[in-house]
C-alpha cells in the first residue's frame, strides 16, 4: 500500500489522517474544497486535488490522477444541525458524492481497499439491551444527516456485493480532537479560551446529561489504518472507545484544565428533544484486527484545549 487518497482531506479527520500517511512515508493525494488552512503544515508532503464531491467529472479526474491502492471515503456534510437546516446539500454530498467515488473507481478499472466513513448516527436510539451498540444493530437514525448515511453505507455495501469491489465501511462514533468545531467539546472549549482571556462572562450549556462515546481522533487514524490493512471487505466496523461518558464529565473536566474560574449557564434554546439520551459502540469487530484506543478523555481533551488557545482567532470555523 503506497499510493493513498482521501476524500475530504481538509476536513478534521481527514487532516489528521493525510497526517499519519504523510509520517509512513506514503504517496498521499487529498481531495480538497474550501479552506484548506488544516493542512497548510503538510502541504509540501502531499498532493492537494480541488474537487466538489458532487461533481462526477472531478471526482472521475481525481481518481484517475491518484490511481490509488487505498481510497478512504471521508468527504461529507458531517453536522447533524445543518442537515435539519439543509437536507438537499446533506444528501447530494454524501449520498451521491459516495456514489461518483465508488463510480469513478469502478469505471476506471481500479481495485483499491475503500473505506467509506459512514456514521454511528446511523444507529438512531438504542434501548438499554442495545447498549453497547454492536453492528447488528437496526439502523434508525433519527437526523437527515444520519438518514443520508445510511444510505450511502447501504450504496457501499451494494457495491461489496454487486462487483466485488473491496469496501470497508466504518461507523465512528464521537471522535474530539484539535482542529474540530461544530461538536460540544470544542464549542465547550472555545468558550473556556473567551472567558480565560476575558471575553466572555459565563460558558452556556444545553442538555448535559446525555452520555456519549468519544474516542481521540489519534485512536481513530490508527483504526482507518488498521481497517485498512486487516479490514474484511464487505463488513461494516464501530470505530469507538466503547465506553461512555457524560457531557458534564466533559465539561466537568475541561473546567478543572482551565486556567481561571467557568462559570456555567444553561440554555434552554441549546436543549434538543430529539438527542439520543445514551449512545456507546461495542469496539470488539476492531479489536480483534489487534486494534485498541491508547488516549484517555482527560488528554484528548487537553489536547482539545491547548489548540484553540493557540488557534482560536485563525482556525477554520
Amino acid at each position: 500500500m503506497t499510493r493513498c487518497l482521501i476524500t475530504g482531506a481538509e476536513g478534521f479527520l481527514g487532516c489528521h489522517l493525510a497526517e499519519f500517511l504523510v509520517a509512513k512515508g506514503l504517496t498521499v493525494y487529498g481531495t480538497v474544497q474550501g479552506d484548506t488552512r488544516n493542512l497548510d503544515h503538510i502541504k509540501d508532503k502531499l498532493t492537494l486535488l480541488p474537487c466538489d464531491i458532487v461533481d462526477r467529472q472531478q471526482v472521475e479526474a481525481a481518481t484517475a490522477k491518484a490511481q490509488p491502492e487505498v481510497a478512504y471515503h471521508l468527504a461529507a456534510q458531517s453536522l447533524p444541525v445543518l442537515s435539519w437546516k439543509d437536507p438537499e446539500t446533506t444528501f447530494s454530498t454524501n449520498v451521491f458524492g459516495t456514489l461518483n467515488l465508488l463510480e469513478a473507481i469502478r469505471n476506471a478499472g481500479l481495485d483499491p481497499i475503500i473505506v467509506v466513513a459512514c456514521s454511528s448516527s446511523e444507529y438512531g436510539f438504542a434501548t438499554s439491551e442495545e447498549i453497547p451498540i454492536k453492528e447488528e444493530k437496526a439502523l434508525q437514525p433519527v437526523s437527515p444527516y444520519g438518514i443520508s448515511k445510511a444510505a450511502a453505507d447501504l450504496l457501499s455495501c451494494l457495491y461489496w456485493h454487486t462487483y466485488g469491489m473491496k469496501v470497508i465501511r466504518i461507523r465512528p462514533f464521537f471522535i474530539v480532537g484539535p482542529r474540530k468545531t461544530g461538536d460540544v467539546c470544542s464549542d465547550f472549549v472555545r468558550g473556556i479560551v473567551e472567558i480565560e482571556e476575558g471575553q466572555r462572562d459565563a460558558l452556556t450549556v444545553g442538555n448535559l446529561e446525555t452520555v456519549r462515546d468519544f474516542l481521540d481522533v489519534r485512536d481513530a487514524v490508527r483504526a482507518l489504518w488498521v481497517l485498512a490493512e486487516k479490514g474484511d471487505p464487505g463488513a461494516v466496523y464501530n470505530v469507538c472507545s466503547g465506553v461512555g461518558h457524560s457531557v458534564r464529565e466533559v465539561l466537568e473536566i475541561l473546567i478543572s484544565l482551565a486556567t481561571r474560574h467557568i462559570p456555567v449557564e444553561q440554555d434552554a434554546t441549546r436543549l434538543r428533544t430529539a438527542d439520543e439520551p445514551v449512545v456507546i459502540g461495542d469496539n470488539g469487530r476492531l479489536r480483534a484486527l489487534g486494534w485498541k484506543p491508547e488516549i484517555p478523555l482527560d488528554r484528548a481533551l487537553a489536547a482539545v484545549l491547548d489548540y484553540w488557545r493557540d488557534h482560536r482567532s485563525t482556525s477554520p470555523g
